[in-house]
């Protein structure tokens, strides 16, 4: 399956939220995720289980974390890999963004994705091959 969008965890994050200040966020990003298809890549399911694990306040029971990864068992997932990791360390030096949102952007790439949305790069800026398009600013919607 070809997918046009990829998202970043943020998008994840802020659709399981159950913290009131997050609301209008968990709304888009609930759109934004019934729209699908998407892509995710490994290094996005490991930093939900993380922040999900630590940010309290986001309300997320273990039994919400494991039903989300259970969710999103059908959806086209990036593997982490040594060519992948050398492809993020070019992105990074080109676009002088960290590591891991280069590693997100690879992936993306990698799986043919046009558009990754994410609230952690700048808005409207293509990368490479893909535009980056925050889900969460009042334009976007």
């Amino acid at each position: 399956m070809t997918v046009s969008s990829f998202l970043d965890t943020n998008v994840l994050l802020y659709a399981g939220s159950n913290a009131p200040q997050d609301a209008v966020k968990k709304a888009r990003a609930l759109r934004l995720i019934r729209r699908a298809p998407f892509a995710i890549s490994a290094q996005v399911l490991q930093e939900f289980v993380a922040n999900a694990l630590t940010k309290k306040s986001l309300g997320l029971s273990e039994a919400n974390i494991v039903a989300t990864i259970q969710n999103l068992r059908d959806v086209p997932t990036q593997p982490i890999t040594r060519e992948l990791v050398g492809q993020a360390w070019h992105l990074r030096q080109r676009f002088q963004i960290s590591h891991w949102d280069a590693v997100l952007l690879a992936a993306a790439q990698e799986l043919g994705c046009e558009t990754l949305y994410s609230e952690d790069f700048t808005h409207g800026q293509l990368y490479g091959s893909v535009t980056v398009i925050n889900p969460f600013l009042e334009e976007s919607v």
